[in-house]
């Protein structure tokens, strides 16, 4: 292997040097290992190699190439490429760090990620973009927990070229039984999730052996040295070209402009104009006049290219929406069964609404209880009530809407997607949707025809959720009672969903923990939605601790029917009444999960109504709150 020198032709013609360049192949892969297995070292000596420090390349294009000096063994390698150095130097985060280098045959993206257990997340992000995964093996230790859960996550995420490099290989003599063993160790593994063929290569980080030179330390190997391997193995670059036309559609110009174009990534298949087209989910179809990109229009255009496509007709297509072939539209479902790798501090909580997004496509997703957890360490499918930091599980998850999708075996930009905690913006888990559910292809929303207006109408009142939250003892119950017979007395129809009361019936099920108190608002939040398309006025008394769960309510209901009425009772003051001994209980630990003692309370920010129970007693707050009522109907 020769190293990619470019000094004399970007001197002789820069033009020259660009176009040779540009039409290399590219092979993105990242580095997996446990720490001190010698990635980061493996990693600078591919750089050295390659004469090719991604920080150079700006000032290669000059008259004069800034190169590595030849005193490599003097070269601190781990400190030019070690992303947590970098961390403690600049005082931030860094997730990935990616480095660019290349060959005379190929360029290369290779991403960096910290071998530590808790930067699981880390490895994921940059192994979600790469064609190949070097698992790197201290020759000393062998395969660790690390070596497997980082190959699991490989194969999981659809890397199928796999390259075991079995480092520090001069700290045990350059044995080739140490070598053996620990080959034919990681291909039992290997086999059991599903990685079928690997290449395995002894190497020395330090030394360099078998990285872009052979050296003469072993002889008995006779395969190719890393980056030969590098340079040849076939990367499926045509799989997404090769399936049916999809453009999910990023950015559409103004549409008061003469030209009016629909932007995007294609993401599988090719194109031309002329082609027929539907767009997804709305159906219309028409067909592609012109495929516009930088430096003019193209007669075809194919996966992985950024166009702009102008359509024949008018169309109602804006962002999240999909272009796609029409003989062969993609699938649309707002149910699957998918593989989470969880990646927030804060555990899953099932029934909690998080934010979905897949590509250019949002949708709010709601989780069930993990069907299983997956122990890497054994393959064992375990029962799991929630996913913690860098758990992976199988789940099942509602969207609010259908999507566009694919599975993820299929296609990584159409069945790969983020969950975002609503409240914080922060990603907590990365998913690979495995399957629709048929189940929401078959159920349709139902047509009637006498509407929640009319309804409302024949009671002559508005339909209104009256939500009461606030600590146990604060006095949502006596409150919201006290509303409730002010109302009936003036001929409204109301019904009361009082917290203790629901929990011997509908909500039996459930204990208090997170979890469980999710799922507790999301079904209270259900029966109020229908009892409000009854036409009723409907009160309810709950702690409802999370803000998020109050929010998903708000969202089921119509604009301004959700009236969050907040008993603000200081925690002292709620705790001096104990009715029910319950604060006493928990003080003394035999209660559990208890809101303001061992689990949280979230206040509401900005309340429609608040009642400051020191200030005011319960009957002066429900003919404030009665009051209230009547002037919205106004």
């Amino acid at each position: 292997m020769t190293a990619y020198q470019p000094d004399a032709l970007i001197r002789e013609d820069i033009a020259a040097y660009l176009a040779q360049h540009e039409s290399k192949s590219l092979l993105r892969f990242i580095t997996c290992g446990s720490v001190d297995d010698g990635k980061s070292t493996l990693i600078g000596r591919l750089l050295y190699d390659s004469k090719q420090i991604f920080e150079d390349q700006l000032s290669a294009l000059e008259a004069d190439s800034r190169r590595v000096g030849t005193q490599g063994q003097n070269i601190d390698f781990a400190l030019l490429v070690d992303g947590l150095a970098a961390e403690r130097e600049q005082g931030i985060t860094i997730d990935v760090a990616y480095r660019f280098f290349a060959t005379e045959k190929r360029k290369f993206i290779v991403a960096d990620t910290p071998g530590h257990e808790q930067y699981t997340r880390n490895m994921v992000t940059g192994a979600s973009t790469a064609d190949l995964a070097v698992i790197l093996v201290d020759a000393r230790k062998g395969v660790l927990t690390q070596t497997r859960r980082h190959s699991y996550l490989a194969h999981l995420i659809g890397i199928r070229n796999i390259v075991l490099a079995v480092n520090k290989m001069d700290l045990v003599g350059y044995d080739k039984g140490t070598f053996d063993r620990i080959r034919l160790a990681y291909r039992a593994f290997a086999s059991e999730i599903g990685i079928t063929d690997f290449a395995a290569i002894p190497v020395s980080g330090l030394g360099g052996d078998n990285i872009a030179a052979r050296g003469d330390a072993m002889p008995w190997y006779t395969g190719p040295t890393l980056i030969e391997h590098l340079e040849t193995v076939p990367v499926d670059a045509d799989r997404e070209a090769r399936g049916a036309f999809r453009l999910p559609v990023q950015w559409v110009n103004r549409p008061d402009l003469d030209f009016r174009g629909f932007a995007g990534t294609i993401a599988s298949g090719t194109v031309k104009p002329g082609d027929a087209v539907r767009i997804v989910p709305s159906g219309r179809t028409t067909s592609v006049a012109r495929i516009v990109a930088l430096g003019g229009d193209l007669e075809q255009a194919q996966a992985g290219q950024s166009v702009t496509l102008t359509l024949a007709d008018e169309v109602d297509c804006s962002r999240g929406d999909m272009i796609a072939a029409a003989g062969d539209p993609p699938e649309v479902a707002d149910q699957f069964e998918a593989t989470l790798v969880w990646m927030a501090d804060e555990p899953m909580l099932p029934g909690r609404s998080y934010a979905l997004q897949l590509g250019t496509q949002s949708a709010s997703a709601t989780l069930r209880t993990p069907k299983y957890q997956v122990n890497v360490n054994t393959l064992e499918e375990t029962a799991a009530r929630t996913l913690e930091l860098n758990a992976i599980g199988v789940v099942t998850l509602a969207l609010d809407k259908p999507i566009v999708f694919a599975p993820y075996e299929q296609s990584r930009e159409l069945g790969g997607f983020i969950l975002i905690d609503k409240a914080t913006n922060a990603t907590v888990a990365a998913g690979m949707i495995r399957f629709s559910l048929r189940r929401a292809q078959n159920v349709h929303r139902q047509h009637l025809d006498v509407t929640r207006e009319k309804r409302a109408d024949l009671k002559n009142q508005k339909p209104a959720v009256l939500w009461f939250t606030g600590l146990s003892g604060a006095g949502k119950s006596t409150i919201a009672n006290l509303v409730d017979k002010r109302l009936v007395r003036m001929n409204r129809h109301t019904f009361l969903l009082d917290g203790d009361n629901v929990r011997h019936g509908l909500n039996r099920d459930l204990g208090f923990t997170d979890a469980d108190r999710v799922e507790n608002i999301r079904r209270i939040g259900e029966v109020a939605r229908l009892m409000t398309d009854a036409g009723l006025i409907v009160l309810t008394a709950f702690i409802s601790p999370f803000r998020a769960e109050r929010d998903m309510v708000r969202q089921m209901l119509a604009p301004g029917e959700f009236v969050e009425v907040h008993v603000d009772t200081a925690l002292a003051a709620a705790e001096a009444r104990d009715v029910k001994g319950l604060y006493a209980k928990a003080r003394s630990g035999a209660l559990k999960n208890f809101t303001g003692i061992d689990s949280p309370y979230e206040a509401p920010e900005a309340p429609e109504i608040r009642i400051d129970t020191a200030a005011e007693d319960a009957e002066a707050a429900a003919e404030r709150i009665v009051a209230w009522l009547l002037e919205r109907e106004e």
